[in-house]
């Protein structure tokens, strides 16, 4: 009988039960997120797997409609130094494609903590994040528009594309705040001050 392979997977079932079965040989019984970041598993080639841009996946060209199973994948993504993101097991690592970033947020709370304000975002996976010096935001401009986009920092590598419906109502928290010298158009939360982009070029995209 063939070795029990991720690639030999016949659909998003069969891969999510391949990947548990691989991650209780982990030994590690406690809940919450695998200990991906300290499997060094062989690469085994990659997986046609892919993440749209607004965070919708897909394995073989099908959509994966079952929510428990996109979130038991987001569970063992890594992003390695190599750039390229990976599902990892104890035994196994394949690569799969994502074209913007692997999450998406897609709820953002506004609240305070030790009276300073705090940005608090859910992902399309479940994971809630406080943006803080472990969570950074980072605000890129794209394109011949200048589309800004807005991620925040989730774990590891990994970060969450901040949908467009709510990087304005991010932007609306923005102040104008000198840093090194420079006035930024910038968002505050957790303790920590984001650039956004420099308030000279905000006034130019807004006029």
């Amino acid at each position: 009988m063939a070795a029990e392979t991720i690639n030999s997977a016949p659909d998003a079932a069969g891969l999510a039960a391949m990947i548990s079965r691989a991650a209780e040989q982990s030994g590690d019984k406690n809940r919450g997120l695998p200990p991906v970041t300290k499997w060094n598993p062989p690469f085994c080639g990659d997986l046609d797997m892919e993440i749209r841009a607004d965070g919708t996946w897909f394995y073989m060209g099908t959509p994966i409609g079952r929510a428990p199973l996109v979130r038991l994948f987001s569970t063992v993504l890594r992003k390695d130094e190599d750039g390229r993101t990976y599902l990892v097991t104890p035994v196994e690592k394949v690569g799969i494609r994502v074209v913007d970033a692997p999450f998406v947020a897609v709820e953002m709370q506004v609240g305070e903590r030790n009276s300073a304000p705090l940005i608090t975002f859910r992902t399309n996976v479940g994971d809630v994040v406080d943006v803080d010096v472990v969570h950074p935001l980072r605000f890129e401009t794209v394109g011949e528009e200048r589309q800004l986009k807005p991620y925040v920092l989730v774990r590891g590598r990994l970060e969450a594309l901040v949908s467009r419906a709510m990087m304005y109502e991010l932007v609306a928290l923005g102040e104008t705040v000198t840093i090194d010298g420079t006035e930024m158009f910038a968002v505050r939360s957790g303790g920590e001050v984001f650039p956004v982009m420099r308030a000279d070029e905000l006034e130019r995209l807004s006029s």
